[in-house]
Parts: C-alpha cells; structure tokens; sequence
C-alpha cells in the first residue's frame, strides 16, 4: 500500500516564517496593536542604550509575548520562553528573538502600572471597534487561594488563643517541676526547661506578631503570603485567599475592568465600578451585581459617581426580636420624606427627634437616626409587632437608606435585566482568553 512521502529532515529548503501563519491568525492582531502605541506614554520602562554590554530588548518584544501568553493561557515566565523555541506563532511575532524567563519575569515585574494602562487603552479600542457598549455591566469576583495556609494566618483573636495555651501549658510545667521537687525521692524530668524555652520562646513570637498586627491598623495578618486574607469562599468556608474583580459588559461579554483585592464583596463594588466606567470612558454606566455586593455605602458612593446599581436585595432578617410576624417586619413601615416619619401598618405615625447616631460594622461607621411613637403602649397587636420586647417598636434608618431603596426598587422592576447578570458573567469566562479573536 502507498503512503505519503516524507520530507528529510537534512533537506535545505527555502521559505520564510510569514508564509507559515495564516492571514486571519490572532497574533497578526497582537502585532498590530503593540506597533500602533506608545510605550513610553503608557509608562512602560525604556531601556537605555548602553555603550558596552550586550543591547537590551524592546520592550515591544515582551509586550507582544505577554499578549500571547495571555490569549493561550500561558501565565508561567518559564513556559513563554520555552514556546519563543519551539512554537511557530511565537517565532514570527517575536521576529525569532529567544528572550529568557527571568527579563520575561522583569517586565511584568517592573511594569504593573504601565500594564493597566494598556488594557484601559485596549478597552478603548474595543469601544471604538464597536464591540462594547459601555452601557450596561455585569460584576462578580472569584476567590483565588493564596499560598498561605490557614494556620499562617492570625487574628488578634487567634494570637491570643495561642499565647494563653503557651502561658497554661507552661504552668502545667512548673507545677509538674514543682511538685516532683517536692517529693522525697524525686524521679529524673527529661526535657521539661526545653519545653519550657521553647514555648517562652513561641510566646515572643506570637507578641512580636500581636504588635506589628495592631500597629499596621489590619484584622488580619498573613506570615507566608502578607497581602492574603482569610475570605468567605462558600456557605461557612473560609480560605486564606484573594478576590479576583471582574466587570464584564454585556454587549460581547468581555471584560473591560479587572483587578485583585484582599476583601469580601461587600466592600468592592465602587472600586470596580468606577474603575470600569473610567476605562469605557462613560458618563454614566448601569451596574448589575448579586446580593453579595448589597452595602449601603457602596451604593451610596456610586450614585454619588453617576452609576446606577442593580443589585438583590438580601433576605430580610428580622432583627425586632423574638415572635415578630412577617406583617410588621421594617418592609411593612412606609417612610415619607416630606415629614421625615414613618407610618406603620396599623396607621400610626413614628417620628424622630432628628438626633444622628453612630453605628459601627464590619469597622465602617454610618449615621442612622431612630423613629418611635408613644402609641406602642396601647397598641393592641403589639406583641406581633415587637414580639418579646417590652419596649415600643424603633426603627433605624441610615444615612444611605435612600441609595439602598432606590436601588431595591429598581432590582424590583428590572428583573429581566438583571436575569442577564448571570449570563454575562458565564460568558465573560468563556470568552476571557479570546478578546483578539473577537476582532
């Protein structure tokens, strides 16, 4: 049976790498963005020419790898200077140039900021191609575990658990030293005092680290990975991790903000929020976010930067005390803002003395001010109201509870809408590692 014939592999033949790479292949497009832009407006570091030495590279050079690298998934230093090798792609986008992992490693070191600008300029660039809207996104995080072990993070809490079980552990020591002294013929203790220094030793170690954690103002401290934080990953789970932020839009779902924080979702969403309408270059930009994100403050400030948030309402917890129905929970007081006073279901007018107090959560402090009415006394569904409490009925408002209604209310009338909020966010990842090609 005939097969195909080989070519031999000491053969000379003539040909160039540009015939190798097809027309519509994605690193044409990489090419040509890295040669349309100025590197040195963006912040990148120029290398200067040296008299003696061997030249540097340009820096053009690595920015194309660190596209490629970006659009195959290829993270590792090390595995982009193997491809500059051995793949076809890299060998024509680099002009055949092999740079090593470690100026690989350098310039993405060495050029975090001027990075970020290049992203917000290709951003730009997909606005003007018409494949972003810059009007509606989608945000989510992701929890990346950290290299830190649980164990090798501590709280102020968890320090002090550790230096009481080393001061108890060595009077249990002493005492037991104490006590065979006693005796008339005391038997030989082997390795008590090396015991003893060393957990004398582990309680410097964990004061040492009270203090640096007290004086740098944080709740937690991490000893392998300083910048990881203990996260609520899922349910009750808990990792020492990082939250990855993405705001995607909705037009071809991709994304058009992106950066890393130590923090729980709570406290995230006018950071990504703004740093998504600066890159899209908006005026105004509609944010749709789950029940995670819901923070007063947060959606205070983007109202106060002109972005309109779409994000669920938590399950209420009714937190008037124990045998309150589900007809006198806070949803069920109607507030004016004419008068500044609240109406309960039974008809009765709650009033303020317009007094600001402070609360303090999750180490935020708000103002709220208090509503009551003297009617509770002889109100006759009282304890369906106030349940066990012998107290009137108080309600709380905070200083951002008109930022929370309205964003409630529009969560209400734009189900449709943030149904989609899901959808992007699936995409977006599906999409991630192929930006170019959606060119």
């Amino acid at each position: 049976m005939e097969i195909i014939a080989t070519t031999q592999r000491d053969q000379i033949s003539f040909g160039s790498i540009e015939d190798l790479i097809e027309k519509d292949n994605a690193v044409r497009v990489i090419e040509a963005f890295v040669e349309h832009i100025d590197l040195k407006e963006l912040g990148f570091e120029i290398s200067k020419q040296k008299t003696e030495g061997r030249p540097s590279y340009n820096a053009k050079v690595f920015l194309k790898l660190y596209f490629y690298g970006y659009l195959n998934g290829l993270r590792s230093s090390r595995k982009l200077a193997k491809e500059c090798v051995r793949n076809i792609e890299v060998q024509w986008l680099l002009c055949k140039l092999l740079p090593n992992y470690h100026s690989i490693s350098d310039f993405r070191k060495n050029n975090p900021k001027a990075l970020r600008n290049t992203f917000k300029l290709f951003v730009l660039f997909l606005k003007d191609a018409d494949l972003v809207s810059g009007k509606v996104v989608a945000i989510d995080g992701t929890k990346v575990r950290a290299s830190n072990s649980k164990k090798n993070n501590f709280s102020v809490d968890k320090i002090d658990r550790h230096i009481e079980y080393i001061e108890n552990k060595t009077n249990e020591y002493l005492a037991q030293l104490d006590q065979n002294d006693a005796q008339e013929n005391p038997i030989k203790i082997t390795n008590v005092k090396e015991k003893i220094a060393r957990l004398a030793n582990n309680k410097i170690r964990y004061e040492v680290l009270k203090d640096t954690l007290i004086q740098s103002g944080e709740t937690q401290i991490s000893t392998t990975d300083a910048d990881a934080r203990a996260l609520l990953v899922q349910g009750q789970v808990v990792e020492v991790s990082y939250n990855m932020q993405a705001a995607v839009d909705q037009k071809h779902k991709l994304v058009v903000a992106t950066h890393t924080i130590n923090k729980n979702d709570r406290k995230a969403l006018t950071h990504i929020a703004l740093e998504a309408k600066a890159n899209l270059g908006t005026e105004s930009l509609t944010a749709l976010v789950d029940k995670g994100y819901h923070n007063g403050n947060q959606l205070q400030n983007c109202k106060d930067n002109n972005i309109t948030t779409i994000c669920a309402n938590p399950k209420l917890v009714n937190s008037n005390g124990k045998g309150t129905t589900a007809e006198y929970i806070v949803d069920k007081f109607t507030y004016h803002s004419e008068s500044d006073t609240y109406t309960c279901p039974q008809g009765e007018t709650l009033q303020t003395t317009g007094t600001w107090h402070k609360k303090t959560r999750e180490r935020d402090t708000y103002l709220f001010k208090k509503y009551r009415t003297q009617k509770c006394k002889t109100c006759p569904v009282k304890h369906l109201c106030t349940g066990k409490e012998k107290g009137g009925r108080e309600i709380d408002r905070s200083q951002y509870a008109q930022a929370v209604y309205e964003n409630n209310k529009r969560y209400k009338d734009n189900q449709q809408l943030y149904r989609q909020r899901q959808e992007i966010n699936s995409l977006s990842r599906i999409h991630a590692g192929n930006t170019f090609l959606a060119l």
